[in-house]
């Protein structure tokens, strides 16, 4: 006598080979965009560009001052320094050091291009004539303001590039009678 047992048994059917294809398939691209996406997020936090910055040490007005019929003219030297925060090179070209005194530009110089190595700071010292400056009758302070412009780009892994520019004003108070800095402020 054949005993049944009390519960049906249930009819097992192998999965077809293209519903475990497609399954194998599913799992592999989500494990290659996690990975894709782990990867760049990596790269963007430890390789990020960052723009350079610039440190101004001192500004003189070294000899030279003199005026006569309300102008006055002298030699402007400004000292500072770029630093590049990057693991990679800074390539800078275009850049500049202007004076503006009430409103209009009264001496400009570009930055002749170069490169500041990763992690590396570049010390720069700067000077330019600036010639039948308008000055107030009477003397005082006159206060003028320096700005200067860094422009390049930032290479990324070496293959990639990144353009930056950074800027960096200073007020300088100069007294009108005999040319010397009261102070900066950048």
């Amino acid at each position: 006598m054949a005993v049944s047992p009390p519960w049906p048994q249930p009819h097992h059917q192998p999965r077809s080979p293209s519903k475990t294809n497609l399954a194998s398939c599913f799992v592999a691209a989500a494990f290659l965009i996690l990975l894709i996406s782990t990867v760049a997020i990596v790269f963007f936090i430890l390789f990020r560009p960052r723009d350079p910055t610039i440190s101004v040490s001192a500004v003189q007005l070294p000899g030279g001052f003199s005026g006569g019929n309300g102008t006055v003219s002298f030699t402007f030297s400004q000292y500072a320094a770029v630093r590049n925060p990057n693991r990679d090179a800074f390539s800078h070209y275009d850049s500049t050091l202007q004076l503006v005194y009430g409103g209009s530009q009264v001496g400009f110089m570009f930055i002749p291009a170069g490169e500041i190595g990763g992690g590396r700071t570049q010390y720069m010292a700067a000077s330019f004539a600036v010639d039948k400056l308008p000055m107030a009758a009477g003397g005082g302070s006159v206060e003028m303001e320096s700005k200067m412009r860094m422009k390049g780009r930032i290479r990324v892994l070496r293959f990639f590039t990144h353009p930056v520019e950074t800027v960096k004003g200073c007020r300088v108070g100069v007294e009108s009678r005999d040319g010397s800095v009261i102070g900066f402020r950048c």
